[in-house]
């Protein structure tokens, strides 16, 4: 798999990893939604064991090995311009019009 970024994208992106390591993963979160799941851009400080890398640069994406399949091979992530979501689309079609990012990492002590 691989996905495409917009300028944009890259900065926002930065923005959410705030200066500090982390690992972005797309997930399906199935808790608590009464549905097939939500698809969430989850920021992780190290991967699970089922997770498998698919692309390094310039951020280290991840998913669950398990969701793979639910992805294409090429997609396109675009920060929306004015709102605090993303847009993850392939060739085939739209996955989320509405993708957030929820920040799982342990909180830095200070």
């Amino acid at each position: 798999m691989q996905i495409q970024l917009d300028p944009l994208t890259v900065r926002r992106l930065g923005e959410s990893l705030n200066g500090r390591p982390g690992f972005l993963k797309l997930f399906y979160d199935t808790e608590d939604c009464g549905c097939n799941g939500v698809l969430v851009i989850q920021i992780v400080d190290s991967p699970n064991a089922t997770d498998i890398v698919f692309q390094n640069e310039p951020y280290t994406f991840l998913c669950d090995r398990q969701q793979e399949s639910l992805f294409d091979s090429s997609m396109t992530l675009a920060a929306e311009e004015n709102y605090p979501s993303y847009k993850l689309t392939s060739p085939s079609g739209l996955f989320s019009s509405n993708l957030r990012v929820k920040d799982l990492r342990l909180a830095v002590e200070g």
